[in-house]
């Protein structure tokens, strides 16, 4: 097996979704990569997604609640790309199985309860010379490069936050999925019961959506509620200097009745995780989206803020993502597939190209990744799939300082 050159076989479970599909199409243009084989519960829709690939995309229905299954499709694979949600059902076990196979592994896993029992097989990982990293989509993954670029803007850092508009995060209607969409039930699960954030150099469970202030470099100060993420629990791993960590959500309905009402019921009992799911996923398709608000005064779309001392001064920084990409609606709309998706890609690039070589279990912003080499990569991506206009990286991210 060539575990750290080029050529590499791939294989995509849940390639055929409304994320994974974005990170194979990309990812079948790789001089390093070899083959990709799509791997799906449904599997006629999966080949029907292949059979709109080049021809080293291929597919095969794969349940993967069946170990036995599960561990012969690793056979002969190089590399595991996983976008199977929910997270906190399927994240742990495939990632013990790609570590039990010798293969290497990418995810976009959201939930920080899976993250952190994921981070815990760090030590079999380094045995078994395989490198994972988990969570590299939008958030986590974009959402940790921009932080961590804020971070090396400052001499000391003692807050992080990031966060995100919550309005931007609707599915994609193209995915091979049937049922309860897992981005809806990802979202119910982290707005409801209590979720784990950094507060005063200790790790606490708290309720969500609970409002913080967030005073932003530049602009006048806004509410963000404590949204549950990966984020929140994986830069105080990395860096134990930090005295807090917490990610946040803004905009779109978080401030609605209706959602507030909902997920009452779950914490009440009253209706399962799934019939709120379901609820949410037929409210947001009757909802008509509007352009995101654009300007100096806006708030960010994807942030990670900074806080801590600059040449012994108090000070802090945010690095954004701006841009044309992220306008809801308008001509380079982007929608959550590709902003997911296109991340996952560029892991894989990275990967099969040797850019990120250290065994173990890592979240995307430990320092293998280099931040702005990867966004980079994404801003590229993008602009292939006439996702922005510029592909630029100063046109798509902006640093606010406080000085």
């Amino acid at each position: 097996m060539n575990l750290w050159g080029i050529d590499m076989r791939i294989l995509a479970i849940g390639g055929s979704g409304g994320m994974g599909r974005f990170a194979v199409a990309a990812a079948q243009h790789f001089d390093t990569v070899e083959q990709i084989v799509i791997a799906d519960l449904n599997a006629h829709n999966a080949q029907s997604f292949a059979a709109q690939m080049n021809n080293k995309v291929s597919a095969v229905g794969l349940d993967v609640n069946d170990t036995e299954a599960l561990s012969k499709a690793m056979v002969g694979i190089d590399l595991v790309i996983n976008t199977c949600g929910p997270f906190y059902r399927f994240g742990v076990p495939i990632l013990q199985a790609a570590i039990d196979s010798g293969c290497h592994y990418l995810d976009i896993c959201d939930d920080w309860e899976p993250t952190i029992e994921m981070l815990k097989l760090d030590p079999a990982a380094k045995t078994a010379g395989v490198c994972a990293i988990v969570g590299l989509g939008a958030s986590p993954g974009i959402s940790n490069m921009l932080a961590l670029i804020a971070m090396q803007e400052l001499d000391s850092v003692r807050m992080l936050y990031t966060g995100w508009d919550l309005g931007g995060a609707t599915p994609e209607d193209q995915s091979s999925q049937e049922g309860t969409n897992a981005a809806m039930l990802h979202g119910i699960e982290q707005m409801t019961g209590e979720v784990k954030i950094y507060r005063n150099s200790a790790y606490e469970l708290t309720k969500p959506l609970a409002p913080v202030l967030v005073d932003y470099p530049g602009l006048p100060s806004f509410t963000g509620r404590i949204f549950g993420h990966p984020e929140a629990i994986t830069f105080p791993h990395n860096y134990p200097q930090l005295q807090t960590s917490i990610n946040l959500a803004h905009g779109g309905d978080i401030e609605s009745w209706l959602l507030k009402s909902i997920l009452s019921l779950v914490d009440w009992g009253l209706i399962s995780r799934e019939r709120a799911a379901g609820l949410l996923t037929w409210f947001e398709r009757q909802r008509t989206v509007g352009v995101v608000e654009q300007g100096s005064q806006a708030m960010p779309a994807m942030y990670g803020m900074a806080i801590g001392t600059k040449h012994a001064k108090p000070a802090s920084v945010g690095v954004a993502w701006v841009g044309d990409a992220i306008e809801t609606g308008g001509e380079f709309e982007l929608g959550m597939g590709a902003a997911t998706g296109i991340p996952l890609a560029c892991g894989v690039k990275f990967l099969s190209q040797g850019r990120m070589r250290v065994p173990g279990v890592f979240s995307p912003e430990v320092g293998h990744i280099n931040p702005r080499e990867f966004l980079a990569e994404v801003f590229e991506q993008l602009g292939k799939l006439g996702k922005v206009s510029s592909t630029a990286l100063d046109d798509n991210i902006q640093i606010s300082y406080s000085w």
